[in-house]
């Protein structure tokens, strides 16, 4: 199995009777972090296994998703350390600027002050102070948790060293012409007062209006359908499709605006789809990304008509009015003109919200940076189709080529003062100068730089490499980079990691950021419903943690973790991994009682039981299946395999099967405690990644040995006895077989009844103790009477039951139960019988019948034979 490379002293520490995880996980996780197990060396000879954290928000706390994808990543680094790499699994976090200006400016406003009361300076130093005293919450969490990330290479993206790296790759896209300038449609946020992104809008049906207005005059009129009103005061066109017979006669001839005094023309564009509502559509170039680029190809006026907090800047009587008080107005002032044909409210239609506030999202033309990502889109697209890169499960290529092969321009600049301000400075005679982190910043007057921000997730795009000391060729730089694996959510493939791919390869000069993208899903409730505070099912997993341990919560989260998909996870579930540790700790307490060691080779196969080689053909299959299951990110079928190896094979037979053995004494028993020790010592090993804490407190007071984090992982020794395999399988059989018979008496478990066993020339004969301990079946005794006699696998076991149960009351009760499934049988029957149901049922309600019928016979047959079995009254 595995060499035991760590010193074993004399003596074994003696477990307590009960697990208490909260008196064991914070001082080991300490001990852990104080030995330097977590520790990369970037001058060790070992070959190097690197993951980076994706760092969560400074001002976030640990949550269900997060406790979640770091115990898989914890899981694949702890696996790779115990197989000899040099592991890196480097931990940080995100500056998050709308978050954590948010949080400040919420600090001032209890003061009764602004950002602007304080000045930029002051502010940005008062954030700092926040991100001291509040931020980092988390970090604290991870350590609960078990996260075995090094500490000793924590990083932020506002420190000094990844602030040179953003100020480096600015620079030099800036130079290749990939980053500039331009007037563009973003998405505005009229609380937070900066353009946001992407992942930053969150959506929602929204209660609104579908108005219907009618634009022109006599027979040159239009209707368009809108839900914001109010934007019509910016329209500068009406479009229709060009093949559209209605509207030709209007194509290229202007019309009258309602409520003001110009006039718009009518355009001809493909984007307007002829089938939907009229037709026509109104085209306000300033404030709608589709409008927008129909204004680019017609050369429209882009008219913006609100200012940055939504208020409305144009047409007197309605200048000044917040944007929904406008919309109101407007409406009104259109139905006192008789311009409104047609009205529907509610509206049911999705609306884009700022994930930080919740207000309402305004599209809105604005002066921003942008990132030309054509060519860098290219590169990271090609670096999948080439296989360098490797997306598991591989069914998600499909989404991250849809993202990248079709990417727009990314706005990457940010209205906020906290964040990486942009490298530019402007000049009194219209000067533009991008500075790189050695460049001297032009000073004298009338220099200015830009007062913008970048996007949190431009600097969080150059993580894998920023967190290893880059631009500088750094140690770290050469041994961890590319990375191995980046472990993520689905949702945010898009944004982040299409982003680092696009960076990595361009600063990397084509090396990949990580050679395999292995994509998780959401966690979810039990039922499968999003958590959501609204919803009242959001969890915390400290929580969790206080009541059944860390363990517990890991074990849970990773026995869900199928690739790719969204993650149910109930209290129920980890009070069954609760339960699970305490399996653990019994049986190893059980093994330590009874002698169970781990020292010195294991014994030849000829000095085994058929139940010694039977367990250590399974544990070598399993090793073998576990180590394939982790290449393959199949965490929920490892942990599962894990569970009921442990579980159903080792405690509840292969310790039960042995217990006869050990009271026994003698060689047998000697062997078969070092065959226990050697399946818990390895079986605690396959555990440990997933569930740290009870196994390193189990395999070291069974060892003697320092540390399973730093131990050797098990390797598959090629042992397999198929003959024991079978021979035990047979054992099973009878004892699962004898079991049901007496659940179906009605005896109970513990229940001791005579028996007599015809054992004789088949393999069960050598196991006829351990069989009669297992069923508590008695010697057969003087007066022996059998009452039942049951065939299985060969042999015979026949009962006496004469003096365990009440047969008259027994035969009455079977009796009643068989008449209700021949009844069950019946009805099923005869509606199957019943062509004209047949014709008119449901597929579904057929199938349904068809199983009811299937299992009133297997009820019948079931208790038929109880009754078979019975004795006479």
């Amino acid at each position: 199995m595995t060499e035991n490379t760590q010193q074993q002293p004399a003596s074994v520490p003696e477990l307590p009777t009960q697990y208490a995880p909260a008196e064991v996980e914070g001082k080991l996780y300490e001990r852990w972090v104080e030995r330097g197990y977590f520790t990369a060396d970037a001058k060790s000879e070992k070959p190097p296994y690197t993951i980076v954290i994706p760092p969560p928000n400074v001002t976030g706390s640990l949550h269900l998703g997060h406790a979640f994808q770091h115990t898989l990543m914890d899981a694949l680094t702890r696996r790779k350390r115990m197989q000899g790499h040099e592991t890196l699994w480097l931990p940080g976090m995100d500056h998050a600027g709308i978050a954590t200006q948010n949080k400040v400016e919420q600090q001032l406003a209890e003061e009764g002050k602004s950002r602007h009361d304080l000045g930029r300076e002051e502010f940005v130093e008062r954030v700092w102070q926040w991100k001291e005293e509040y931020g980092g919450k988390i970090l604290g969490q991870m350590r609960r948790l078990g996260d075995g990330v090094d500490w000793s290479r924590e990083r932020f993206t506002m420190d000094e060293g990844l602030s040179k790296a953003v100020q480096t790759i600015f620079k030099r896209l800036y130079d290749d012409e990939l980053i500039y300038r331009a007037e563009r449609i973003i998405n505005w946020c009229p609380r937070c007062l900066t353009a946001i992104s992407d992942i930053e809008v969150e959506y929602q049906e929204d209660d609104g209006e579908l108005v219907s207005i009618q634009y022109g005059e006599g027979d040159e009129t239009l209707v368009v359908a809108t839900t914001r009103a109010e934007t019509m005061l910016g329209d500068t066109a009406v479009a229709v499709h060009p093949d559209d017979e209605r509207y030709k006669h209007l194509v290229g001839r202007r019309i009258k605006l309602p409520l003001t005094d110009r006039t718009i023309p009518v355009v001809a564009d493909t984007h307007v789809d002829p089938e939907f509502g009229t037709g026509a559509v109104k085209v306000t170039p300033a404030h709608d990304p589709n409008d927008f680029a129909i204004g680019q190809r017609h050369g429209l006026e882009s008219l913006t008509i609100m200012d940055e907090r939504g208020v409305i800047t144009v047409h007197g009587p309605f200048q000044g009015l917040d944007r929904f008080e406008a919309r109101s107005a407007v409406v009104g002032a259109l139905r006192s003109q008789g311009r409104i044909v047609a009205e529907k409210r509610p509206y049911v239609h999705s609306v884009g919200h700022c994930s930080r506030c919740k207000t309402t999202i305004e599209p809105r033309l604005s002066m921003q940076w942008w990132v030309k990502v054509g060519p860098l889109a290219q590169a990271a697209g090609d670096a999948v189709r080439d296989g360098r890169v490797r997306i598991h499960p591989e069914d998600m290529s499909k989404r991250y080529f849809d993202w990248v092969d079709n990417m727009h321009d990314w706005c990457i600049s940010r209205q906020l003062w906290w964040g990486h301000r942009i490298p530019v400075w402007y000049g009194p005679d219209g000067e533009v100068v991008c500075v790189g982190p050695d460049d001297e910043a032009p000073t004298g007057e009338g220099w200015t730089q830009d007062t913008d921000v970048l996007d949190t997730w431009f600097s969080s795009g150059l993580w894998p490499f920023s967190t290893l000391g880059w631009p500088e060729r750094t140690p770290d730089l050469e041994k961890f980079y590319s990375t191995d694996v980046l472990l993520t959510g689905h949702d945010i493939i898009f944004f982040w990691v299409a982003r680092m791919m696009m960076f990595g390869l361009y600063a990397m000069d084509g090396e990949v950021p990580f050679r395999t993208i292995a994509l998780t899903g959401l966690v979810r409730d039990e039922r499968g419903k999003k958590m959501s505070k609204s919803f009242g099912n959001v969890v915390d997993p400290l929580d969790w943690m206080d009541a059944y341990g860390s363990d517990a919560v890991r074990f849970t989260l990773a026995r869900g973790a199928n690739p790719g998909t969204d993650v149910p996870i109930g209290e129920d579930w980890v009070q069954a991994s609760r339960n699970f540790a305490n399996k653990i700790w019994n049986a190893t307490r059980f093994a330590l009682m009874n002698g169970a060691t781990v020292d010195g080779p294991l014994p030849e196969p000829s000095r085994m039981s058929a139940t010694d080689r039977w367990i250590l053909s399974r544990l070598n299959a399993t090793v073998a299946e576990v180590d394939a299951y982790y290449e393959d990110f199949q965490f929920a079928k490892l942990s599962d395999g894990l569970y009921h190896f442990a579980w159903d094979e080792v405690f509840d037979w292969y310790v039960e099967l042995s217990k006869t053995t050990f009271f026994g004494g003698g060689e047998p028993a000697e062997v078969s405690a070092r065959v226990l020790g050697e399946v818990l010592d390895v079986t605690l090993r396959l555990l440990h990644p997933v569930v740290p804490f009870v196994t390193e407190t189990l395999w070291t007071s069974l060892t003697g040995r320092e540390s399973l984090v730093v131990a050797d992982w098990p390797a598959d020794s090629g042992f397999r006895d198929e003959a024991a395999e079978r021979e035990i399988e047979l054992v099973q059989r009878v004892v699962t077989e004898v079991r049901r018979f007496r659940s179906d008496q009605g005896l109970q478990p513990g229940q001791k009844v005579p028996a007599r066993l015809d054992l004789d020339g088949t393999a069960l004969a050598p196991h006829e103790a351990a069989i009669r301990q297992l069923l508590r079946l008695q010697p057969e005794g003087e007066g022996f009477h059998a009452t039942a006699s049951l065939p299985v696998a060969g042999a015979t076991v026949a009962l006496d039951l004469s003096g365990t149960i009440d047969v008259a009351a027994e035969r009455k009760r079977l009796a009643k139960d068989l008449a209700a499934a021949e009844k069950e049988k019946a009805q099923a029957t005869a509606k199957l019988g019943n062509e004209a149901f047949l014709a008119k049922a449901p597929d579904n309600v057929v199938e349904k019948i068809r199983t009811r019928l299937a299992k009133a016979d297997e009820d019948i047959a079931r208790i038929e034979n109880q009754l078979a079995n019975l004795p006479e009254a």
